[in-house]
């Protein structure tokens, strides 16, 4: 079984831009393009969230598609369910309740009122890299897998201990 890419975050590089928010509105709205999007009722909603830490600090928040997902094991309604590595909400079989926003650890089940249905990160199954990944210009977001992810940090942290660049 390969390792599944997953999507993580270098806040050191986020700039706060929101260029990711946009996009992942952008790439679930039915128009696919900006100036549709803007009209389309009810508006498209971003999946990824830019959330202020400090005042030098952005961070970008995203579904971690839990191993053992406590949204999946709480939705009465079973509209939750895992595809592969990506746990999904069926909007047929959502009702609205929102005890899948209560449950969530990370806060990223957003809620679309007009529509009464949770909705949450679904990496963009259509595209080889999620649009919010694609978009961020400064590569704050990165898909790769988890061990991929951990030895380029490994790498980056060798070199700037070499440098002298840490403690």
């Amino acid at each position: 079984m390969t390792e599944p890419k997953e999507i993580f975050v270098r806040s050191d590089l986020c700039v706060g831009c929101h260029t990711c928010e946009l996009a992942c509105a952008v790439e679930h709205s039915q128009s696919k393009n900006i100036y549709g999007a803007m009209y389309e009722t009810p508006r498209p909603k971003s999946r990824v969230y830019v959330e202020f830490v400090r005042r030098d600090r952005n961070m970008p928040i995203v579904c971690r598609h839990c191993e053992d997902a406590p949204c999946l094991h709480a939705c009465i309604a079973g509209a939750i369910s895992r595809q592969g590595d990506v746990v999904v909400t069926n909007p047929d079989k959502c009702i609205g309740c929102w005890t899948c926003v209560m449950v969530c650890p990370y806060g990223v089940i957003g809620r679309h009122l007009e529509e009464r249905k949770a909705y949450r990160c679904d990496r963009c199954p259509d595209r080889e890299t999620p649009a919010c990944v694609a978009a961020c210009p400064t590569k704050a977001l990165v898909y790769r897998t988890a061990s991929d992810f951990s030895k380029a940090v490994r790498r980056v942290a060798s070199v700037e201990l070499s440098a002298g660049k840490r403690d």
